[in-house]
């Protein structure tokens, strides 16, 4: 009987970690695992995952444990015959709380039993865009959601743009190269010996060994520690991503103890020396992790059951090491996590919508005031908000390159600058939508939006006719925004227009609608004159009175519009289209170009009908303060006394828009460029470029004031960001336009009206020298000028002199000279031989008197306006090595007649050249956006920065300047070497010292394909902010 008993006691004891294991609550965490890289005899990425599930006690909705053979969705595959089921993946993820990507490889045929040992193919490789789409729509909802993504699912087999947005959501970049350690490199290259890594880059076949390095562990960082619970990693011996916490939070990173030869080895290949292993990001509801490598990979399955302490033992006696130590310790903080995660808390304002008629709306116009509809209430705002365009460094505006998480931090800076508008001109990508949603629904404040619909420009120019074909596809273009609004659109993929899968409903946030773009004159009054006796319309929501032809037009656009979205959503809004000063309904008889004040398009002659009377109109104006040139002459503006008392053409220009309209009106654009080039000047210093950032933030909230103060609905700043894509009229000619957004240019004024900055500004040119810390100098030398360095980014080349001596005037002063074009250029200077073939040279004599001079033959000024256009007298040279240097010139107006006055103007010019000394060290107090050079007298420093254009570089990520401009009669870029720099001492007139003394060195800097850039709120944003905050 006691033998019996001991034998109870210690089955007794072995049963209790297995019921204790067994009698554990469950919890529900429902899991979508996503698998198409496992056959079914090698589950070896789902078995690992379930396995964790089922020991953490995880079950299902249904109250199932996870089976690696069932609780899949992707690809399952026989081992002894072909046999292929596709669990096809889910449509909706609204009931999981967990997506786990594993693996969408896809399989090798030639990894089968019985596969052909030759084949190529793949099956079900790649995750595709209608499955990321499915996944996407799961991550906008306000309902907690986990994602998990191994490094599996960005393989070459998912289509590039797949990758891209995929990496962009969870916040990584993405290189393309992957790695592992073999301790056995025979294993991959039989001629190789001993341990080391492999580098391989997937798409192009490209790999790179490093040979005897350690073996591959992870290291957390404080907030990996604080989740995983541990500090370091075992080996880690399967293959990895390299990959960089770009926008999200490094959890942990490989440690490869890598030597610094390894490390230049790899930056020949432009692959990084960090590499993240965890990165986590928190988007609304969703937390994202990304895992760099197959951690879930388990080559043995459990074959006992669970029970109390598994875990510690499977840690001594197994030899999957990271799995247990690592892989379960990172997944256990995850269940905890996902475990706890609430759903965000929406916005106690509510926006819905009042009806009339059946038709939904929730803003309108009240006489001349803007309201919407806040609990219930209608609610009067005045506008104050931005225009936001679809430009960012690297990509031209049709290749909707925004991201998501771009816009996000946007809408926030937005938001905190006390906007409550943004104006759209087009259709932005997915991104832009979901971003606004998930804003609006967690602020207090939404920020509403007026929707433009573009029409391209080009077959109007051409036809000088808007009916006809460009007619039909705008009212494709107006249907497609307006299901995009409503969150309800799939837009395949075309050249010039953003595209994907619409599904955020943004409606109710939506304002109003402003049409159309600014009108090129001769197109509105070639289609009066075509469709002349073209009968009014008489529509159920438009109609129009005493209208031109090109005014009906547009009340026809309206009239589809509201149809449109009436017929199909149930929903009307405010109606406007666009307008600008040069077709608004005033004569301007002191305007000297005939193209300024040729057509006029009146919004006082289109009438709104029945439902549409419930939300109404307004007219929508792009007003600046420096053109059209009436502006700068008509005596009744220029006199024109504001509410401070003073004379202002701005105030009294709007002053008689104002009057003009039974409509309320908005002025939906007005800005000023934050630039060092010039394009237009306004008599009261409210000029379109050459302002510095302080100066923009106090012009805008000038020019503001005057908007509210005349009467008008508010104003939209134009722009939120600065646009690298853009051109001017000054500069155009000079740059290669193909290139435009691959650099900043600071001489086009066009690019620099926003608020927001993307100048990485590498050298804050402040005469601190810590900037350039561990760099080597270009020269040095025991002379006056002791060492000089040079650099440069996507903006500027930056000079740095080391000088024992930085009181200059014009009888003592340095030098820079700089050969950027081979087999032309000045060998001389004042009389004085230079070491080098001149294009250009800098000049430092003091505060009044610093400039950058070009040599005579290499003047694009002097080139287009005096040899090619003959509308200057021509002080170039038509011969090489002259020793002539110019001062660099823009021009700021041609020639002009005013008939009204009989007054003749000549052309105007200014000397961009000219240099301004300046801290331009954006965190000082002194920062001044237009400074080019400072000096540290204290420790004999000059630094100085020159835009690239002013260098005639067309092109700076690709090193291309203008070739010799006399040699052919068509100008024609080249692709130079680098740029020869070097110094001399001018002391009355002749060389002191010279750096180098005897060979000139070429700095050549590295091109680029994708530009850096940083983004940075300019001081104007601050200025704007503390006046938008005012006013209510």
């Amino acid at each position: 009987m006691k033998k019996i008993l001991g034998v109870i006691i210690v089955v007794a004891i072995l049963l209790v970690p297995w019921l204790w294991q067994l009698l554990q609550p469950a919890d529900v965490v429902n899991v979508a695992i996503i698998d198409t890289g496992s056959s079914d005899g090698q589950m070896k990425e789902r078995a690992g995952i379930t396995e964790i599930l089922n020991i953490a006690h995880v079950q299902n909705k249904e109250g199932e444990n996870y089976d690696p053979s069932i609780q899949y969705y992707g690809i399952s595959v026989s081992d002894h015959k072909e046999d292929i089921v596709y669990k096809e993946l889910p449509m909706r993820y609204d009931t999981y709380d967990m997506i786990y990507l594993s693996n969408t490889y896809g399989l090798n045929e030639s990894e089968l039993a019985w596969g052909d040992k030759q084949s190529t193919r793949t099956l079900y490789g790649g995750l595709s865009n209608s499955a990321w789409r499915n996944i996407e729509t799961r991550l906008d909802q306000t309902s907690p959601v986990t994602l998990i993504v191994e490094n599996d699912n960005l393989s070459v087999h998912t289509s590039e743009e797949v990758r891209k947005e995929l990496a962009a959501t969870l916040g990584i970049s993405y290189s393309g190269w992957k790695a592992k350690y073999f301790k056995d490199l025979a294993k991959w290259k039989p001629a190789l010996k001993g341990s080391g890594t492999v580098f391989y880059n997937e798409a192009s076949k490209q790999s790179v060994i490093l040979e005897d390095t350690s073996d591959v562990r992870m290291k957390t960082t404080s907030a990996g520690e604080a989740l995983f619970g541990f500090t370091e990693s075992k080996p880690y011996t399967g293959w990895f991503d390299i990959s960089e916490a770009e926008k999200s939070e490094e959890l942990a990173y490989f440690e490869m103890n890598l030597s610094k030869e390894d490390k230049a080895k790899l930056a020949e290949h432009h692959i990084p020396s960090t590499f993240a292993a965890v990165t986590y990001k928190k988007e609304g509801s969703s937390k994202l992790y990304y895992f760099a490598g197959n951690f879930s990979k388990k080559e043995k399955s459990a074959s006992i059951p669970y029970f109390k302490g598994y875990v510690t033992l499977q840690r001594w006696v197994s030899d999957e090491k990271f799995y247990w130590h690592t892989y379960y310790a990172m997944m256990k903080g995850i269940l905890e996590e996902t475990s706890h995660t609430e759903a965000i808390t929406e916005t106690p304002v509510s926006v819905a919508p009042v009806k009339v008629e059946g038709l939904s709306y929730n803003a309108r116009l009240n006489k001349d005031r803007y309201e919407v509809l806040v609990d219930g209430k209608w609610q009067s705002i005045t506008i104050k908000g931005v225009n936001i365009g679809m430009a960012r460094p690297g990509v031209f505006p049709g290749e909707a390159g925004i991201s998501e998480e771009e816009y996000a931090r946007w809408f926030e800076y937005i938001g905190e600058m006390g906007a409550n508008t943004i104006r759209v001109y087009t259709l932005h990508p997915p991104g832009f939508y979901k971003a606004l949603k998930k804003y609006n629904e967690t602020h207090e404040n939404p920020l509403y939006v007026f929707h433009g619909v573009w029409i391209d420009e080009e077959p109007l120019e051409d036809a000088l006719d808007v009916y006809g074909e460009p007619t039909e596809q705008f009212q494709i273009e107006i249907a497609r925004i307006i299901d995009v609004i409503h969150g309800n659109a799939t837009i395949e993929q075309k050249p010039g227009h953003a595209y994907g899968n619409y599904t955020a409903d943004i409606s109710p946030y939506v304002i109003g609608w402003m049409l159309g773009i600014e009108w090129y004159p001769y197109m509105v009054e070639g289609t009066n004159e075509k469709h002349a006796g073209k009968a009014q319309h008489d529509g159920q929501y438009f109609s129009t009175k005493d209208a031109a032809p090109f005014e009906i037009w547009l009340a026809e656009q309206l009239e589809y519009t509201a149809h449109y979205e009436a017929d199909n959503y149930g929903w009307i809004r405010p109606f406007s289209f666009t307008n600008w000063v040069t077709t608004d309904l005033l004569d301007h008889p002191y305007e000297p170009s005939e193209q300024e004040d040729y057509a006029s398009v009146n919004p006082n002659v289109i009438y709104v009908e029945n439902e549409a009377e419930s939300v109404g109109q307004f007219a929508s104006y792009h007003v600046y303060p420096y053109y059209p040139d009436f502006l700068n002459y008509t005596p009744k503006y220029v006199n024109y006394k504001d509410f401070r008392g003073e004379k202002n053409n701005y105030a009294g220009y709007l002053n008689d828009l104002h009057a003009a309209h039974r409509l309320p009106v908005l002025i939906s654009e007005f800005g000023i460029p934050a630039s060092r080039g010039l394009t237009h000047v306004n008599p009261f210093g409210w000029n379109q470029g050459f302002m510095a950032e302080d100066e923009q933030g106090k012009i805008l909230v000038r020019l503001y004031e005057d908007i509210l103060n005349e009467g008008m609905l508010g104003g939209l700043v134009f722009t939120w960001q600065d646009e690298w894509f853009k051109r001017t009229w000054n500069t155009m000619d000079l740059d290669n336009p193909d290139q435009r957004p691959y650099w900043s240019n600071a001489q086009t004024n066009e690019q620099q009206f926003g608020i927001l900055s993307f100048d990485r500004l590498k050298k804050k040119v402040d005469g601190d020298t810590s900037d350039w810390f561990g760099q080597e100098p270009l020269y040095k030398s025991d002379s006056e000028i002791e060492k000089m360095y040079v650099d440069s980014d996507e903006r500027y080349l930056y000079l740095r002199l080391d000088m024992n001596q930085t009181q200059f005037n014009k009888d003592y002063y340095p030098v820079i000279y700089l050969d950027t074009v081979a087999g032309q250029g000045n060998t001389t200077y004042n009389g004085q031989k230079l070491p080098a073939e001149a294009d250009f040279i800098i000049e430092l004599k003091g505060d009044e008197e610093s400039r950058v001079r070009v040599d005579a033959y290499y003047d694009m000024y002097q080139y287009i306006y005096g040899h090619q256009l003959n509308m200057i007298d021509f002080k170039g040279q038509r011969q090489k090595n002259t020793g002539q240097f110019n001062n660099i010139y823009f021009a700021l107006n041609k020639e002009m007649t005013i008939p009204i006055l009989n007054k003749h103007y000549d052309f105007v010019s200014y000397e961009t050249g000219k240099m301004r000394r300046g801290n331009a060290n954006p965190a000082s107090d002194q920062y001044d956006s237009l400074a080019d050079y400072q000096i540290n007298e204290t420790d004999g420093v000059i630094e100085v920065r020159i835009p690239w254009l002013m260098l005639n570089i067309t092109d700076p990520s690709r090193r291309e300047a203008w070739s010799d401009l006399y040699a052919n009669e068509e100008l024609s870029y080249e692709i130079i070497k680098g740029i020869g720099i070097g110094a001399i001492i001018m002391k009355d007139g002749k060389e002191g010292a010279r750096l180098p003394a005897n060979e000139v060195s070429r700095y050549k800097w590295d091109t680029w394909t994708f530009p850096e850039s940083k983004e940075r709120l300019k001081e104007s944003y601050y200025i704007l902010k503390e006046k938008f905050q005012s006013v209510k």
